[in-house]
């Protein structure tokens, strides 16, 4: 391989992990469109009722948001989390409505430092997030913190086979096995009640269901 492929596949990576500048507003644009079939089936899958607090973790292209805005209606609130200052300030300007209203609150965090309170989420979700974390299990722990007794939190993620054939998926990417996953979300104290398989998507993906216990 060229150093040139290598330092495109790792561009592509990084873009995917925190999209910024000019590429990164069309690689929000390819996420909204790639991930949104399995981003709608978190949202169906975390079962959010009218008026919850939830919150999307990792939102990128901002998709989920305007799907959970949807569920919790007018008298829930949503919450963004997101690492990019350029994915933020797109959420800001296309949402700006949402946010005056007060039925959505966007800010700066991560899947190992989520900045909401302990137990203040009715449901959450989380899709194509975990490749980006090193620390799975502070990231599972935190999932379980913010979550109130009874409430679900849904992580998507790529089928690890199917992702591993992807060329810059060797770049940046830290690809497990779902029962991995599925052990580090047990570590931190949630129930995993289902796990979901997405097959009419481009990438096979696996939906993890997780419970707060009351």
């Amino acid at each position: 391989m060229t150093g040139a492929r290598r330092r495109l596949l790792s561009t592509i990576a990084g873009q995917l992990g925190r999209p910024h500048g000019l590429v990164g507003r069309g690689v929000a644009i390819m996420l909204n469109r790639g991930n949104r079939r399995t981003v709608a089936a978190a949202v169906q899958a975390a079962e959010i009722a009218p008026g919850a607090v939830a919150a999307d973790i990792g939102f990128g292209g901002g998709v989920g948001l305007g799907l959970l805005l949807d569920r919790v209606g007018d008298d829930g609130l949503v919450h963004g989390v997101e690492v990019s200052d350029d994915m933020l300030r797109r959420a800001r300007s296309r949402f700006a409505a949402h946010i005056a209203a007060g039925r959505l609150r966007l800010t700066d965090g991560s899947l190992t430092a989520v900045p909401l309170d302990d137990h203040s989420l009715d449901a959450a979700i989380t899709v194509n997030t975990v490749y980006f974390v090193p620390e799975l299990d502070a990231a599972c722990a935190e999932l379980a913190r913010v979550l109130r007794p009874g409430g679900r939190v849904v992580v998507g993620i790529g089928d690890p086979e199917a992702m591993a054939r992807l060329p810059f998926t060797s770049y940046g990417f830290t690809l497990r096995p779902v029962t991995d996953v599925i052990a580090a979300l047990q570590k931190a104290g949630l129930d995993v009640v289902e796990q979901r398989g997405l097959d009419d998507v481009a990438i096979p993906h696996h939906l993890l269901v997780a419970r707060r216990a009351k």
